[in-house]
């Protein structure tokens, strides 16, 4: 296990490259096994989710390498359709893999998909997806067992937008035999993303980032060479990093259309910024407290921004309403915020968080992926010196996390416990 040991108190200035969306990539990993023909997705992100990812492609026949940034995936002897399980389990995005190994074999097996605690994400949306386009399932002894003689497209209306579920009904429809129709998808960008990946591949995809995506089944699709959208919520992370330790820095490699939301509010609490192309600039110096943060789908403020966005609301003038409508258990880091000095009260699905003028250093736990950044700036923005344990939760996420905040001024570096 390691651990971060910060001395906080410093503002930030530079620059930041922003990696390749770890949400993005993903699907493009379970993508790849849909043709026998080489696959290249530069900036590859060398974070655990996608190492984890890329282990299972290994598993079931693929042949997978690094050229620098590039992740060069061949999976023209891929035979297997079981997803092992204790990496299925190591790993919630494992679940993409149902739709498309079902696509390549006709049949697949999975575990029950693990990752980060962050409360109940049943996948019943995926299943019910794949039955209605003729897949067979069965769930047993913790595994879910599907077979299809031949998928067939359909109208699938989803209960709500899932993000998962879409992906998953697209990488299993792609070759299907008609047109499916997905009604009520997630609008996600990642989405877009992927049809997009999947479209330079030879599929015939159209709506992605809109509520209602039309897919029609081609028999083949090819090999292809793809740079995925950049992060978003890194760019974020690094962006609500700016607004809590004051200073100026340029977020590269960022597409601002697709933080909108995050913009206004930065803009909202007095944070000057600017985006040029690719570029978004930040300058902060004092801090107005948010009034409401309350996360959405997508274009809506992202539920993955609201921990950062906990932390910074911790440390400004005034009080926020934090409202969490996505997931039931997703204010695990709130307790390390108090142990750092925050005023912030849980109730259910809200929290509401008094500003402080500052935070104190502390020795806190990573809980979860985003949580675990939201503690790792606050212990950046706090007098004193900090711990920040667990950092396989951040792993998951953030390649170099360290590394780019050291680039910007911040004192901190990675020990083994």
């Amino acid at each position: 296990m390691d651990k971060f040991i910060i001395e906080g108190g410093r503002p930030l200035y530079g620059e930041v490259e922003i990696q390749a969306a770890k949400n993005a990539v993903l699907p493009l990993l379970a993508a790849s096994i849909l043709t026998d023909e080489r696959v290249m997705i530069h900036k590859c992100p060398r974070i655990s989710d996608v190492l984890n990812m890329i282990q299972i492609l290994n598993e079931l026949g693929c042949k997978t390498h690094f050229d620098q940034d590039t992740l060069v995936i061949d999976s023209a002897d891929a035979a297997s359709h079981e997803i092992p399980s204790a990496l299925a389990k190591e790993l919630r995005s494992s679940v993409f893999m149902l739709g498309s190994v079902i696509s390549r074999f006709g049949r697949a097996r999975i575990a029950y998909p693990g990752g980060c605690d962050i409360g109940l994400r049943p996948i019943d949306l995926h299943l019910k997806g794949l039955k209605s386009l003729n897949v067979k399932i069965s769930e047993e002894g913790g595994y879910i067992n599907c077979s299809c003689d031949r998928l067939t497209g359909a109208d699938v209306l989803l209960d709500c937008p899932s993000v998962g579920a879409t992906e998953n009904i697209i990488l299993a429809s792609v070759k299907a035999k008609g047109f499916t129709v997905i009604r009520n998808a997630a609008k996600e960008p990642e989405i877009a993303d992927l049809q997009n990946f999947l479209n330079k591949m030879g599929a015939k995809i159209a709506g992605g980032g809109t509520s209602t995506v039309v897919i029609r089944g081609v028999e083949k699709l090819g090999g292809v060479e793809y740079t995925p959208m950049p992060d978003r919520i890194e760019a974020g992370t690094f962006l609500i990093a700016s607004a809590m330790c004051g200073g100026e820095i340029t977020v590269k490699n960022a597409d601002a259309n697709n933080i909108v939301s995050l913009i206004h509010k930065l803009r909202e609490i007095s944070c000057k910024i600017t985006v040029k192309n690719d570029k978004i600039y930040i300058a902060s110096k004092e801090r107005r407290s948010p009034k409401l943060v309350e996360t959405m789908p997508y274009p809506g403020f992202p539920t993955d921004l609201q921990a950062p966005m906990t932390a910074l609301a911790s440390i400004s003038e005034g009080s926020t309403l934090i409202v969490e409508n996505l997931f039931e258990t997703r204010f695990k880091h709130v307790p390390e915020l108090i142990r750092m000095g925050a005023d912030i009260t849980v109730r259910g699905r809200t929290a509401f968080v008094r500003g402080v003028k500052r935070l104190h250093g502390a020795d806190v736990v990573a809980g979860d992926l985003r949580g675990g950044a939201a503690l790792t700036l606050a212990a950046v923005s706090a007098d004193g010196l900090s711990t920040v344990t667990d950092l396989s939760h951040i792993d998951r996420g953030y390649s170099d996390f360290e590394y780019k905040l050291s680039g910007l001024g911040a004192k901190i570096r990675r020990v083994r416990i």
